[in-house]
């Protein structure tokens, strides 16, 4: 989620509830709208609007925060970034690389702090799949990247471009922010990168579905043999305080035989997640006998976060 920090001031807080702000002034706002809220600039979301009023959810903390401070509108919805780079990351709910935070910032997040979901220095070796003439739509893969010695990244054409390929750079190294291919399309000439942004409320859209009739091993004997899960499907374990939930979400995580885990701890209590980001990059993958982590991405959304 990148957001700049020069956005004029474009409404002003009038209610503080929690992480619930009442802003005034916000008639050029959009619903799911992300604003800056504060002198911190805090990031929020608008999720009410009513005339020239709006609701905002703020996903950091609000101490502070006091009626007539300013909010800044961004013009762009809640977005995740999608590129080489994801794998063996850890995040918090809105993406910010919890791991780079702390060798910046120390072991507590500062409000308001932004730091891009991805390294934008670092270079990545691509190899195109694709020429000049070539017609590329949603999903075509452009090139590969190896993401780690046991994921090759394909980097796809985004959903929303469909044309005619103009060029893509030669196969080499390139950041993040490198333009690898240019699309004609009915709309003009579209920039291609490694990376793309795409709103987190949209679904992907997808071709087909394959049927869910491959069993997902578990590693877990007593799932495996009465309550099998298919490989496309999903499962939920009910239960209280205390009875095994998480353990048993762990223990798929790490002995499942999915290519790629993502692991989100959300509403977990700060222990168990701490344990998971102590255990997780010391275990090695028994089918490759690599870490664990370099096919792991993880979200670390703990009970006392927004």
């Amino acid at each position: 989620m990148n957001i700049g920090a020069n956005q004029p001031v474009q409404g002003r807080v009038s209610r503080v509830s929690g992480p619930i702000i009442e802003a005034t002034r916000m008639s050029g706002a959009m619903m799911f709208e992300v604003v800056e809220v504060g002198p911190s600039r805090l990031i929020g979301e608008v999720i009410r609007l009513d005339r020239d009023g709006a609701t905002i959810q703020v996903y950091e903390d609000t101490s502070g925060l006091k009626p007539g401070d300013p909010v800044y509108g961004t013009g762009a919805l809640l977005s995740v970034t999608l590129g080489p780079g994801l794998l063996s990351s850890i995040y918090d709910g809105i993406q910010r690389p919890l791991a780079r935070i702390a060798e910046r910032c120390g072991p507590y997040i500062p409000r308001g702090e932004k730091v891009a979901a991805l390294d934008t220095a670092r270079r990545w070796t691509f190899t195109p799949r694709v020429k000049p003439g070539d017609k590329v739509r949603g999903g075509t893969v452009l090139g590969v990247v190896p993401e780690t010695q046991l994921i090759e990244h394909r980097v796809l054409t985004p959903p929303d471009v469909e044309g005619e390929l103009l060029r893509v750079v030669p196969a080499g190294e390139y950041t993040i922010t490198d333009e690898i291919a240019v699309v004609r399309t009915a709309a003009g000439e579209r920039t291609l990168r490694l990376v793309h942004q795409w709103p987190s409320r949209r679904g992907r859209p997808y071709r087909r579905r394959k049927p869910a009739v491959t069993p997902l091993i578990t590693g877990l004997r007593v799932i495996d043999t009465f309550f099998p899960i298919a490989k496309g499907g999903a499962a939920m374990i009910p239960g209280g305080f205390g009875t095994g939930k998480t353990m048993t979400q762990q223990a798929l995580a790490k002995w499942c035989d999915a290519d790629i885990i993502v692991y989100i701890g959300c509403g977990e209590r700060g222990n168990e997640m701490a344990d998971v980001l102590d255990i997780f990059p010391e275990l090695v993958d028994p089918r490759t006998d690599r870490p664990l982590l370099e096919r792991t991405i993880m979200i670390a959304n703990t009970s006392n976060m927004p």
